[in-house]
């Protein structure tokens, strides 16, 4: 097999320690690229609209996201119906930046060699096989 760069060798050259696990989760992740983009916040049946989801599934990742001090939530009435509005604090913008910037380099690492297709795979060293499920 070929060498690989010294640096793909490094102890957890590929670990992405800043690969938040309560924002990768696709709907959560789905509910802070939503609010990222509305920095005045969004009402709960817009940002439910926007990231598919139903009532009780927004409302649990909207808990898991608050309780991380990532997003808050106001309620309030228009008119006489009550309305729930969620928008991102200060921090939660700030650590989902620095999540955005370690996608970044997880994008980085794997998209040139991902999108780099042989014509076919390398071969393997004689006395390798197939391992069995």
């Amino acid at each position: 097999m070929k060498s690989r760069r010294h640096s793909d060798h490094e102890p957890g050259r590929f670990a992405y320690e800043g690969i938040d696990r309560v924002m990768h989760e696709k709907a959560r992740l789905s509910v802070m690229t939503s609010l990222v983009t509305r920095p005045e916040g969004l009402l709960f049946g817009e940002l439910k609209q926007l990231c598919g989801l139903t009532d009780g599934n927004l409302s649990r990742h909207l808990d898991v996201l608050r309780d991380a001090g990532l997003v808050e939530i106001w309620k309030g009435f228009e008119g006489r119906r009550p309305q729930t509005l969620c928008r991102l604090t200060s921090d939660g913008r700030r650590r989902f930046v620095e999540y955005l910037e370690e996608l970044e380099k997880v994008v980085k690492d794997a998209l040139p060699k991902a999108t780099k297709r042989p014509e076919r795979l390398p071969s393997l060293p004689p006395g390798w096989m197939p391992a069995e499920s």
